[in-house]
């Protein structure tokens, strides 16, 4: 790989200004480079710049790094969108996935801006809280900007309307025109798949408006009825938290689905499932599942809800495990790309880090000038910009001992010079 050539490249896929070209590709080749850490001093070092430019590029531009990642987006979706697939080589019904889920950025201190304490897992985690809604298409995540969580102490300092996550995730998904990222397409192809954090009524009858279908996991205690008890009873009375429905009618029978495997080294997964067509209390009708790996029948059963009445058991589990691929990216731009790697106090600074963490794992996913097509590693395509970095620097020393050398031959030519008798009687 041609390290001038990936930097042209990345000029004309940015279109930045003049006057923050330079640093701002610097950044983002520092956070496509393979390194411990990507900090704001290491990405000093790397580029031979000064941490101030840096940092003044992180302040003072969030909404251009917004910009710029809307714009990235954009052009990858339309650039790998162009022929669309069904998922799962053919067998689902659906083209798009959106994925919507949460992660944490972890913080050292509470003393930073828009901070706060997460319980998550066995304890408290300090950090910001970012929701993600990707989309997958052909097999490829293209991460959209993202939702930043706004604590009520920031939005008092900064004069903002406090709004839950919830609120938030119903503004962008009725914002969200899918025609500007894959042209024109049929909503019922379009699938949104969300965990139980996601379990709102608003947000599924959103879906549900836009023409789009929702596979969303179920909390154990929304409420559902079945169609004759939709008919018979009031529509304020009769309805049942979906766990005990399933406990108490065990008339109904457990359907045995093989998962197809994701990996070669994998194996195929064995899952049951029991299925009835009801109601989603303050949303509509849905195909309700209740599920369990039958290798692990002591984990808490599964529950699932699916506006789309025609799809059958199997694509429903085989859709809701495409929704793993956002996990993956989480891990992915926090071990490779500097993702929780930010110390600034400034929330507008990390605003600007996470987009451009965002535009670098595009970039790299956009077959830069060089790279192979069949690398897929996010790993492999690092340690490769990371060697031509290395190759550019070693043929710039090179150069510069070229020149030295051809310098130094000239100082000895003149020396001869000088010192012959015919220069020295011409000087006399």
């Amino acid at each position: 790989m041609n390290y001038s050539a990936l930097f042209s490249w990345m000029e004309r896929k940015l279109n930045l200004p003049k006057r923050l070209e330079n640093v701002t590709i610097a950044y983002l080749l520092f956070l496509m480079v393979s390194t411990r850490k990507h900090t704001l001093q290491a990405a000093a070092k790397f580029s031979n710049l000064s941490k101030s430019s840096f940092s003044k590029l992180l302040k003072n531009h969030p909404e251009f790094s917004a910009t710029k990642l809307c714009e990235l987006s954009k052009k990858q979706a339309k650039q790998f969108g162009r022929n669309i697939g069904f998922m799962a080589d053919g067998k689902l019904p659906w083209k798009i996935a959106i994925i919507i889920d949460a992660t944490l950025q972890n913080r050292s201190s509470l003393h930073t801006q828009n901070v706060q304490k997460f319980n998550h897992g066995n304890g408290y985690r300090i950090g910001h809280q970012w929701t993600n809604i990707v989309l997958f298409i052909n097999d490829l995540l293209i991460p959209l900007p993202p939702i930043e969580f706004h604590t009520r102490s920031y939005c008092r300092k900064h004069k903002l309307s406090y709004r839950t996550e919830h609120q938030r995730v119903i503004e962008y998904l009725v914002d969200l025109d899918l025609k500007q990222y894959i042209g024109p397409h049929d909503p019922k192809q379009v699938l949104v798949l969300g965990d139980s954090g996601y379990d709102d009524k608003k947000i599924e009858k959103t879906i549900s408006n836009k023409g789009w279908t929702y596979v969303i996991a179920l909390k154990k205690k929304r409420s559902i009825k079945t169609l004759k008890e939709y008919i018979d009873t009031p529509k304020s009375k009769g309805w049942r938290q979906i766990e005990q429905f399933f406990k108490k009618h065990r008339r109904i029978k457990w359907i045995t689905v093989f998962l197809p495997k994701n990996s070669p080294k994998d194996k195929r997964t064995e899952v049951r499932a029991r299925q009835i067509t009801g109601y989603l209390r303050h949303v509509g009708k849905a195909q309700l599942i209740c599920s369990e790996i039958k290798q692990r029948r002591k984990q808490r059963r599964k529950h699932f809800a699916c506006n789309d009445l025609k799809a059958t058991l199997r694509q429903i589990l085989s859709a809701y495990r495409i929704r793993w691929e956002i996990e993956l990216f989480h891990k992915k731009i926090k071990m490779f790309l500097g993702f929780e790697d930010v110390a600034t106090k400034s929330f507008d600074s990390v605003i600007s880090h996470v987009h451009w963490v965002y535009c670098a794992y595009i970039l790299l996913h956009s077959h830069p000038p060089g790279m192979p097509k069949t690398l897929k590693s996010i790993e492999e395509k690092q340690q490769m910009i990371t060697n031509s970095y290395k190759n550019k620097q070693i043929s710039s020393i090179l150069q510069l001992m070229s020149q030295i050398n051809g310098v130094n031959r000239l100082k000895s030519e003149l020396r001869e010079a000088f010192k012959a008798p015919e220069y020295s009687q011409s000087l006399i």
